[in-house]
Parts: structure tokens; sequence; C-alpha cells
């Protein structure tokens, strides 16, 4: 089976094939050349190099790549050719199973006139709407139940909505709409609906087979929303009465029923304050989050997707399907909340994932790797089931605390503040959720760096700074690191840099330490006159459990590329670094195995586009020595000390990363 795909969905699409012990075959643009979903797949074919319209969205050479692997099927995943009819006829065409409903249905439920007009002839419940040409609708300005809503009829995401007020609006805002609509769809037909207010979202999980089965798999609730985008997404509903539960779950299977739906798909809902729920849209594929589904009823939806491709009968009934307990997804992404939620490609350097029980991470990220700007910027979902709501939210809260993402932004810090929230807790939230709270929710994230306790931070950076061969689980090779580094009275400076900036102006703050002793398993210490002892609770490698003054903390501790160290405590980054002389000469009991300045490594993952220098040759301080590009930018490898080239371990063209060492010296 060929997944026309990339990145998390594709590796999830690729697990389950692997699963039902059926070949898969990736595609790849070439910048994803080296992307986990290709080396998971049992086989990875090129699309080559240009524009998504060149590559992922490509039909004929999608087809074509399929044909000469020998595939029988595709898999689309969500996005690119998901929902595109064309594609689905264009595997039956070529006699490729299309793992999706037929083309008729994606046309029906991909225009959402037409949509909408189905479900009103079936007596499935819409809010009231308008449709027709912009002069049409325009001449009813005055008569609009406002507000209301302008939609693209071929939309989707929340791109060609607006909301408007009063008819003063109208005008300016259908012009806008209908050319967002072109832009983003290629479709600038749009109509309008009467807009509820303080709405909650509701969707519904369907499986249809080609047997008339029609079933369920219980609702999500995606209103904790951003820019019309889900953030968060639950289930079950916690607003919802049973009563409305089943009402609405039947009515997503009888309007399945009535247009004789086959395969998995989503119907949504807007649910109004006194829970009377409208059809909104249904998605013919499957959803970003489908794992909160799949947390609660132990279903695996892509196996089902497959087997009703097929052609079998589904392997569940309605009575059959059990779900348990409550599921919450949050959508991990490369995006800066202190900038409008601007998307950060950039690379990530370091990539932890919570291990805890409870916890699920669809994602396509096990190495270095960067966040490319031709993508969505969502680098994984977090998925985190519990017996109860409250259960799954403190899953959650511990495992946002857990996850280590280094790179210049996310928006765990974001999530964190949501999680945290009262009004999400106590399940007060709407579609406006996040807007009615920005400040509030920027000033919580903000403010848990000021929470935590910077001294908290030196102590555990200092303990990793002194024992970091040891806690990494280096090679032991002399009796000094046998025993164990030990060392009483040393004077320290530490610098800890605030990622919390004021006037755009970095703060950092110095603290000075005495070290009374320090080991491998336990660090003394004064901190401006506060004692601190640190001990050693389990030893992880890179993730380490440490009792500090009585409290357990997890530390992890790495390098940045600019030579500092970044300690991650409590869900945030903290730079931090040594400002006196032991910086460049540490007491050890033991020398490290190479003097830093002699080791030359990429800052991030890029190619050499130009060596310098040969064995052999002599190097003053600040000769550039390569140059390596990455993320369009040029940087210069210098030398740091007056010394001789002993060893130059790349050629121009070679792509490197950051644990490369690029070249050596020798004094």
């Amino acid at each position: 089976m060929l997944v026309a795909n990339r990145g998390e969905i594709a590796v999830r699409i690729i697990s389950t094939l692997k699963k039902l012990s059926i070949n898969s075959v990736a595609v790849y643009s070439d910048d994803d050349a080296d992307s986990m979903h290709c080396r998971v797949a049992d086989e990875a074919r090129p699309l080559g190099y240009g524009s998504l319209k060149d590559t992922y969205l490509n039909i004929q050479k999608i087809i074509d790549v399929a044909l000469d692997a020998g595939a029988d099927a595709i898999h689309p995943g969500y996005g690119f050719l998901s929902e595109n009819a064309d594609f689905a006829e264009a595997c039956k065409a070529n006699n490729l199973i299309f793992v999706g409903p037929d083309a008729e249905a994606m046309r029906l439920m991909g225009d959402k006139i037409r949509a909408r007009q189905f479900a009103i002839d079936n007596d499935i419940p819409v809010v009231w709407g308008l449709v027709g040409s912009l002069e049409e609708i325009e001449a009813q300005a005055a008569a609009l139940p406002y507000p209301v809503l302008i939609k693209a009829s071929a939309g989707g995401g929340g791109k060609g909505m607006h909301i408007v007020e009063d008819a003063s609006q109208l005008h300016s805002s259908l012009v806008q709409a209908s050319r967002e609509a072109e832009r983003y769809f290629g479709n600038g037909q749009i109509f309008i609906e009467q807009y509820i207010r303080n709405p909650r979202h509701i969707e519904v999980q369907v499986l249809a087979d080609h047997h008339g089965n029609v079933i369920h798999l219980y609702e999500r609730e995606c209103s904790v929303q951003r820019r019309y985008q889900k953030i968060i997404e639950e289930s079950p509903s916690p607003t919802l009465t049973e009563e409305r539960r089943l009402a609405i779950c039947e009515t997503a299977v009888d309007l399945c029923k009535k247009m004789n739906y086959n395969n998995a798909g989503t119907v949504e809902f807007i649910v109004d304050e006194n829970q009377n729920f409208y059809f909104l849209e249904m998605n013919t594929r499957i959803q970003v989050e489908h794992p909160v589904t799949e947390q609660r009823t132990g279903i695996d939806i892509v196996e089902e997707q497959i087997r009703i491709a097929r052609g079998k009968v589904m392997g569940y009934t309605q009575d059959s399907i059990v779900a348990n307990g409550h599921a919450i997804e949050c959508r991990i992404y490369a995006e800066d909340p202190e900038n409008n939620f601007m998307p950060a490609p950039a690379d990530i350097t370091l990539y932890h994932e919570p291990k805890m029980r409870g916890v699920r991470i669809d994602s396509s990220i096990d190495r270095p790797t960067s966040i490319s700007d031709s993508y969505d910027p969502m680098i994984s979902k977090l998925i985190c089931h519990g017996k109860t709501r409250e259960s799954a939210i403190e899953i959650t809260r511990n495992a946002l605390k857990d996850y280590i993402v280094q790179t210049d932004k996310t928006n765990i810090p974001y999530l964190r503040s949501i999680i945290d929230n009262d009004d999400f807790i106590n399940n007060k939230i709407d579609t406006s959720y996040c807007e009615k709270h920005q400040d509030e929710l920027m000033m919580s994230m903000l403010n848990m760096r000021d929470d935590v306790k910077k001294e908290d931070v030196v102590a555990l950076f200092l303990f990793y700074d002194f024992n970091k061969k040891y806690l990494e689980n280096k090679a032991i090779d002399n009796v000094w690191e046998e025993v164990g580094y030990w060392r009483y009275n040393m004077n320290v400076d530490v610098e800890v840099l605030s990622q919390r900036t004021t006037d755009n102006r970095q703060q950092s703050s110095v603290f000075h330490v005495q070290i009374e002793r320090i080991t491998r398993k336990s660090l003394h210490c004064t901190i401006n006159g506060q004692d601190y002892e640190v001990l050693l609770s389990q030893n992880g490698g890179k993730i380490n459990k440490v009792i500090i003054n009585g409290m357990t903390e997890s530390i992890f501790v790495s390098e940045t590329s600019d030579n500092n160290y970044c300690v991650h405590l409590k869900g945030l980054d903290f730079i931090c670094r040594r400002t006196d002389e032991l910086n460049d000469s540490r007491d050890y009991s033991y020398k490290e195995d190479k003097n830093n300045d002699l080791e030359y490594r990429s800052p991030m993952p890029g190619k050499v586009i130009k060596v310098n220098v040969k064995e052999g040759d002599d190097v003053k301080e600040g000769d550039v020595l390569c140059v390596v590009e990455a993320m369009k930018m040029e940087n210069n490898i210098k030398a740091m000390t007056a010394a001789k080239v002993a060893k130059v371990f790349v050629g121009e063209g070679d792509k490197v990363d950051v644990k490369n060492i690029l070249i050596e010296l020798s004094l």
C-alpha cells in the first residue's frame, strides 16, 4: 500500500500496515528524503523537487509511483489529496483501491452549500442560512439576523470565514471572503449562516462499510480553538448530557446512511448554550484528532479503514463499542505564542517524549531534524488517557512538563497555560475561549518562568556540568571516573538567561555559588546565601531523576549551538553558562578526552559549502575553518585558538548535524 502523505500521519498509517503485515510504500519530496516516514516504510519513492503542486498534490505522479511500486491501494491520510474526488477517481481508473469514501461522497460533503441542502432535505438540523451571489446576499442586508458568519463553499480550516456584526461590515467582508475562497480553494463561492454566540464544537466519529453497516465511535469536543483551528480535543464531551450525546451520535449515523457513505468520516456540529445541535460539515477522511477516539474505544480506525476499503464487513457492531475513560489531545506546534502564533520553522536539535502511563504521542520525529517552512508546523500530537476528565487533565499537565523539544519556539507553554486555566478545568469553554482568555493565557504562560526558582536551575545545571560524562553514561576509561569525581570548596558564577523579553531585550541573572562538596551522586552548595542539596535518585542517561532539597525533579540538560547549556525544568527551558574562570579550566580529577576549543561542530544541521583548511595547516585565532549553510544562512566556523589542523572530517557538499565533528585541531 502506498501512503500518499508525509509527517506524523504517514508514520501513523505505516505502523498499522506493519501490524497487518502489509508492505508500505512512502513517497517524499526531496527535502523530506531523510524524514521518519521514509525510514519506517518498507520502501520509499521520490516525488522530486518542487512545490506541493509538483509533489504531494501531483495526482498523476503519485498514481505513477504507486503503479511502478506494484501497490494495489493508496491511503491518503488527511490534508493534501485526502478529500480530492479527482484523486479517488484516478485511483479507481487505475485499479488502485482508494482507502476512503467514493468520489461522489467527497463532492457532496466538500461543497458546503450542497452538504447543507442535503442535510435540510433529510431533516438534519441546520442553522438559518442564505445562499446566493454577492449581489443577492447584499440585497437582503437589512433583514439578515446579525451576527452572521460568511463561509467558503469549498472551504475548511477556517479559511475564508468572517463574522459580520452588522450591515455596515457586510460588503467588505463578502468581498474579502470570496477573494480568500478563490485563493485558497479555487472556488470563490460563499454563503452565510446565522452566527451562534458562545457555541460548542462537537464532532462524531463514524465508520461505514459497503454492506450497509454504519456505526459511531462517540463524540469529541473540539471547542478550544484559535482562528478556527483546533488546539485541544477531548472525548467524551464534558458538555453534553447523555440524552443529547445519544441524539447527536444517532443523527451523524442517520446522515451517513442517507448518503450511502462508506469508510471513516467525521460529522461536525455546532451546539448552542441550550444543547441544540446543528449540522456544520462532514470531513470525508480520517481526522487529525482520531487518536482521542482510539484511546477511548481501543479501535484502530486506520485498520478499519483498510478492512472497509477491501470490501469486508466492519469488525464491530454498534453494540460492541465500549468507550472507557477520558482522553485529551494537544497539538504541539513550532510556533511563537508571543509573536501572534507565527510559525517558527527551525532546527530541532533535541527531542524527548514523555514516558508515562496513559500517554500516547503521534509524531514523525526520532532524531535531530528541521521543521520546514513548506508545510504545516505541527510537531506532534500528545494524547493522554485517564479514568476521568480530572485524571486526564493531570496526566496531560505532567506530560507537557516532561515534553522536551529544543528548538526556537513551540506552543507547549501555551498549552500548559490552557490546561492549568480554571475555566478550562471547570469546562467553561466555547469556540471563542482562546480569544476571550488571550491576555490571561499569555500572562500565565509568561509567569511560568517567574514561578520557577532560578536557584533550582543553577543547582541542577552545576550538578550536571561537573558530572555530565557519568550522567550521560559515556565510556569510563580511567580510575578517577570509576570512583567518581569529588571536590570541596569551589566558588563559581552561573548566568541564567531568560527567554522572556521586556522591550525585546533578554534578561539575565548571575548567581554566585559556593560549592561545599560535589560527587557524581550529590551536590552540596550555597547559592546567594541559601543551602542546596542535590541527590541523584535515578541515572537514566539523558534524563535523570534527582532530589533537590527534598523534591524529586527530572534533570535534562543539553548543550546549545553556542556552547551554552539548556536546562529543561518543569516544561520550560533555561539557558545557563559559567562565567567564572573555571569555565575554561575545570579542576576535575580527570580530564575530558578533548578540549572543546579543538573540536569544531556545526551549530545546526546543514551542508558544508566550503572547507578552507587541510590537515597539517597552521591556523590563527579567528581563521574561518569551513562554512556550513543552514536555514538559508551561512555559518562561519572559526578557530578559537592558534593551532595546527589535525584532522578534516568533512568535504564540500557533505550534510552534517550538530553531533558531527567537522575539523579537529591540535596544539
